[in-house]
């Protein structure tokens, strides 16, 4: 009798231990959770108070959330009396299992984190890398969505565009064109400087600043070159390029300034 007494005891004493540290570590999981969130919130408005990419604020507040809490739950798996030691060493090993697996992905991932972070290209952007041009649509954390000219999409990883050297033509408000006309020996220098010039100053899409040039790029061998290099918004630059070919062009036939049959290229 005394032994089943005993053994009612025991059982008593522990249930009511294992039952408290239940509830122990229920309110540890339920206090960080709420931590959390609260964490979670925190970081998501400081990241939009400084105006960096939604994108990147969005990962690190939910970072934030799943590591506070992956922590809370192994503190309560200890209140519990699990071996958490062990439990993070399967954990880690897990982590590392699926970081070789997934390395490429990963690389990919962290490149698409530094492009968001830096700013090298933001979408709308006109970039040229790894011998293809467009202009970037979406910016995702593995890979940068391109549209080409011809209305082409470029899924392109973010490693290759952040590790190879890449040209943002829309960095910079004001951009410059760069272009060549030539004429032939016969043809009086300076009046063909003063009728490119005439039609610079009749486009009001040439910026005043920076100073456009216009001279004599040297002398080849079947006609006089001149180098003319006006300024435009960025926006400008396409449309100003082609028109002024054409236009200039124009005017040397109406002023009876004559070019050369085939002038080599610049």
């Amino acid at each position: 009798m005394d032994n089943k007494t005993d053994l009612l005891a025991k059982i008593q004493t522990l249930v009511a231990t294992l039952g408290i540290k239940a509830i122990s570590a229920f309110i540890i999981l339920l206090i960080g959770i709420q931590i959390a969130r609260f964490l979670q919130v925190v970081v998501g408005k400081s990241i939009q108070k400084a105006r960096i990419d939604a994108t990147l604020g969005l990962f690190a507040s939910n970072l934030v959330y799943i590591a506070v809490v992956a922590m809370t739950a192994i503190v309560a798996m200890g209140q519990l009396g699990v071996q958490t030691a062990s439990f993070i060493a399967i954990l880690g090993s897990i982590g590392v299992a699926i970081g070789l697996a997934l390395q490429g992905s990963l690389s990919n991932f962290a490149a698409g984190i530094l492009i968001i972070v830096l700013r090298p290209f933001k979408v709308d952007d006109y970039i040229e890398c790894l011998g293809i041009g467009g202009t970037v649509k979406k910016i995702h954390p593995l890979n940068t969505t391109l549209i080409t000219p011809d209305n082409r999409t470029i899924v392109a990883p973010n490693r290759k565009l952040f590790d190879d050297c890449l040209t943002n033509h829309s960095a910079q408000p004001e951009r410059r064109i760069d272009l060549v006309f030539g004429t032939n020996y016969e043809n009086d220098i300076d009046r063909v400087k003063q009728i490119i010039w005439d039609v610079l100053d009749s486009d009001l899409r040439i910026l005043k600043e920076p100073k456009t040039i216009v001279g004599v790029l040297d002398w080849g061998t079947l006609g006089i070159r001149f180098a003319v290099r006006p300024w435009v918004k960025s926006a400008d630059y396409e449309d100003v390029y082609f028109e002024m070919q054409e236009t200039i062009k124009k005017r040397f036939d109406a002023e009876g300034i004559m070019v050369p049959c085939e002038l080599p290229r610049f």
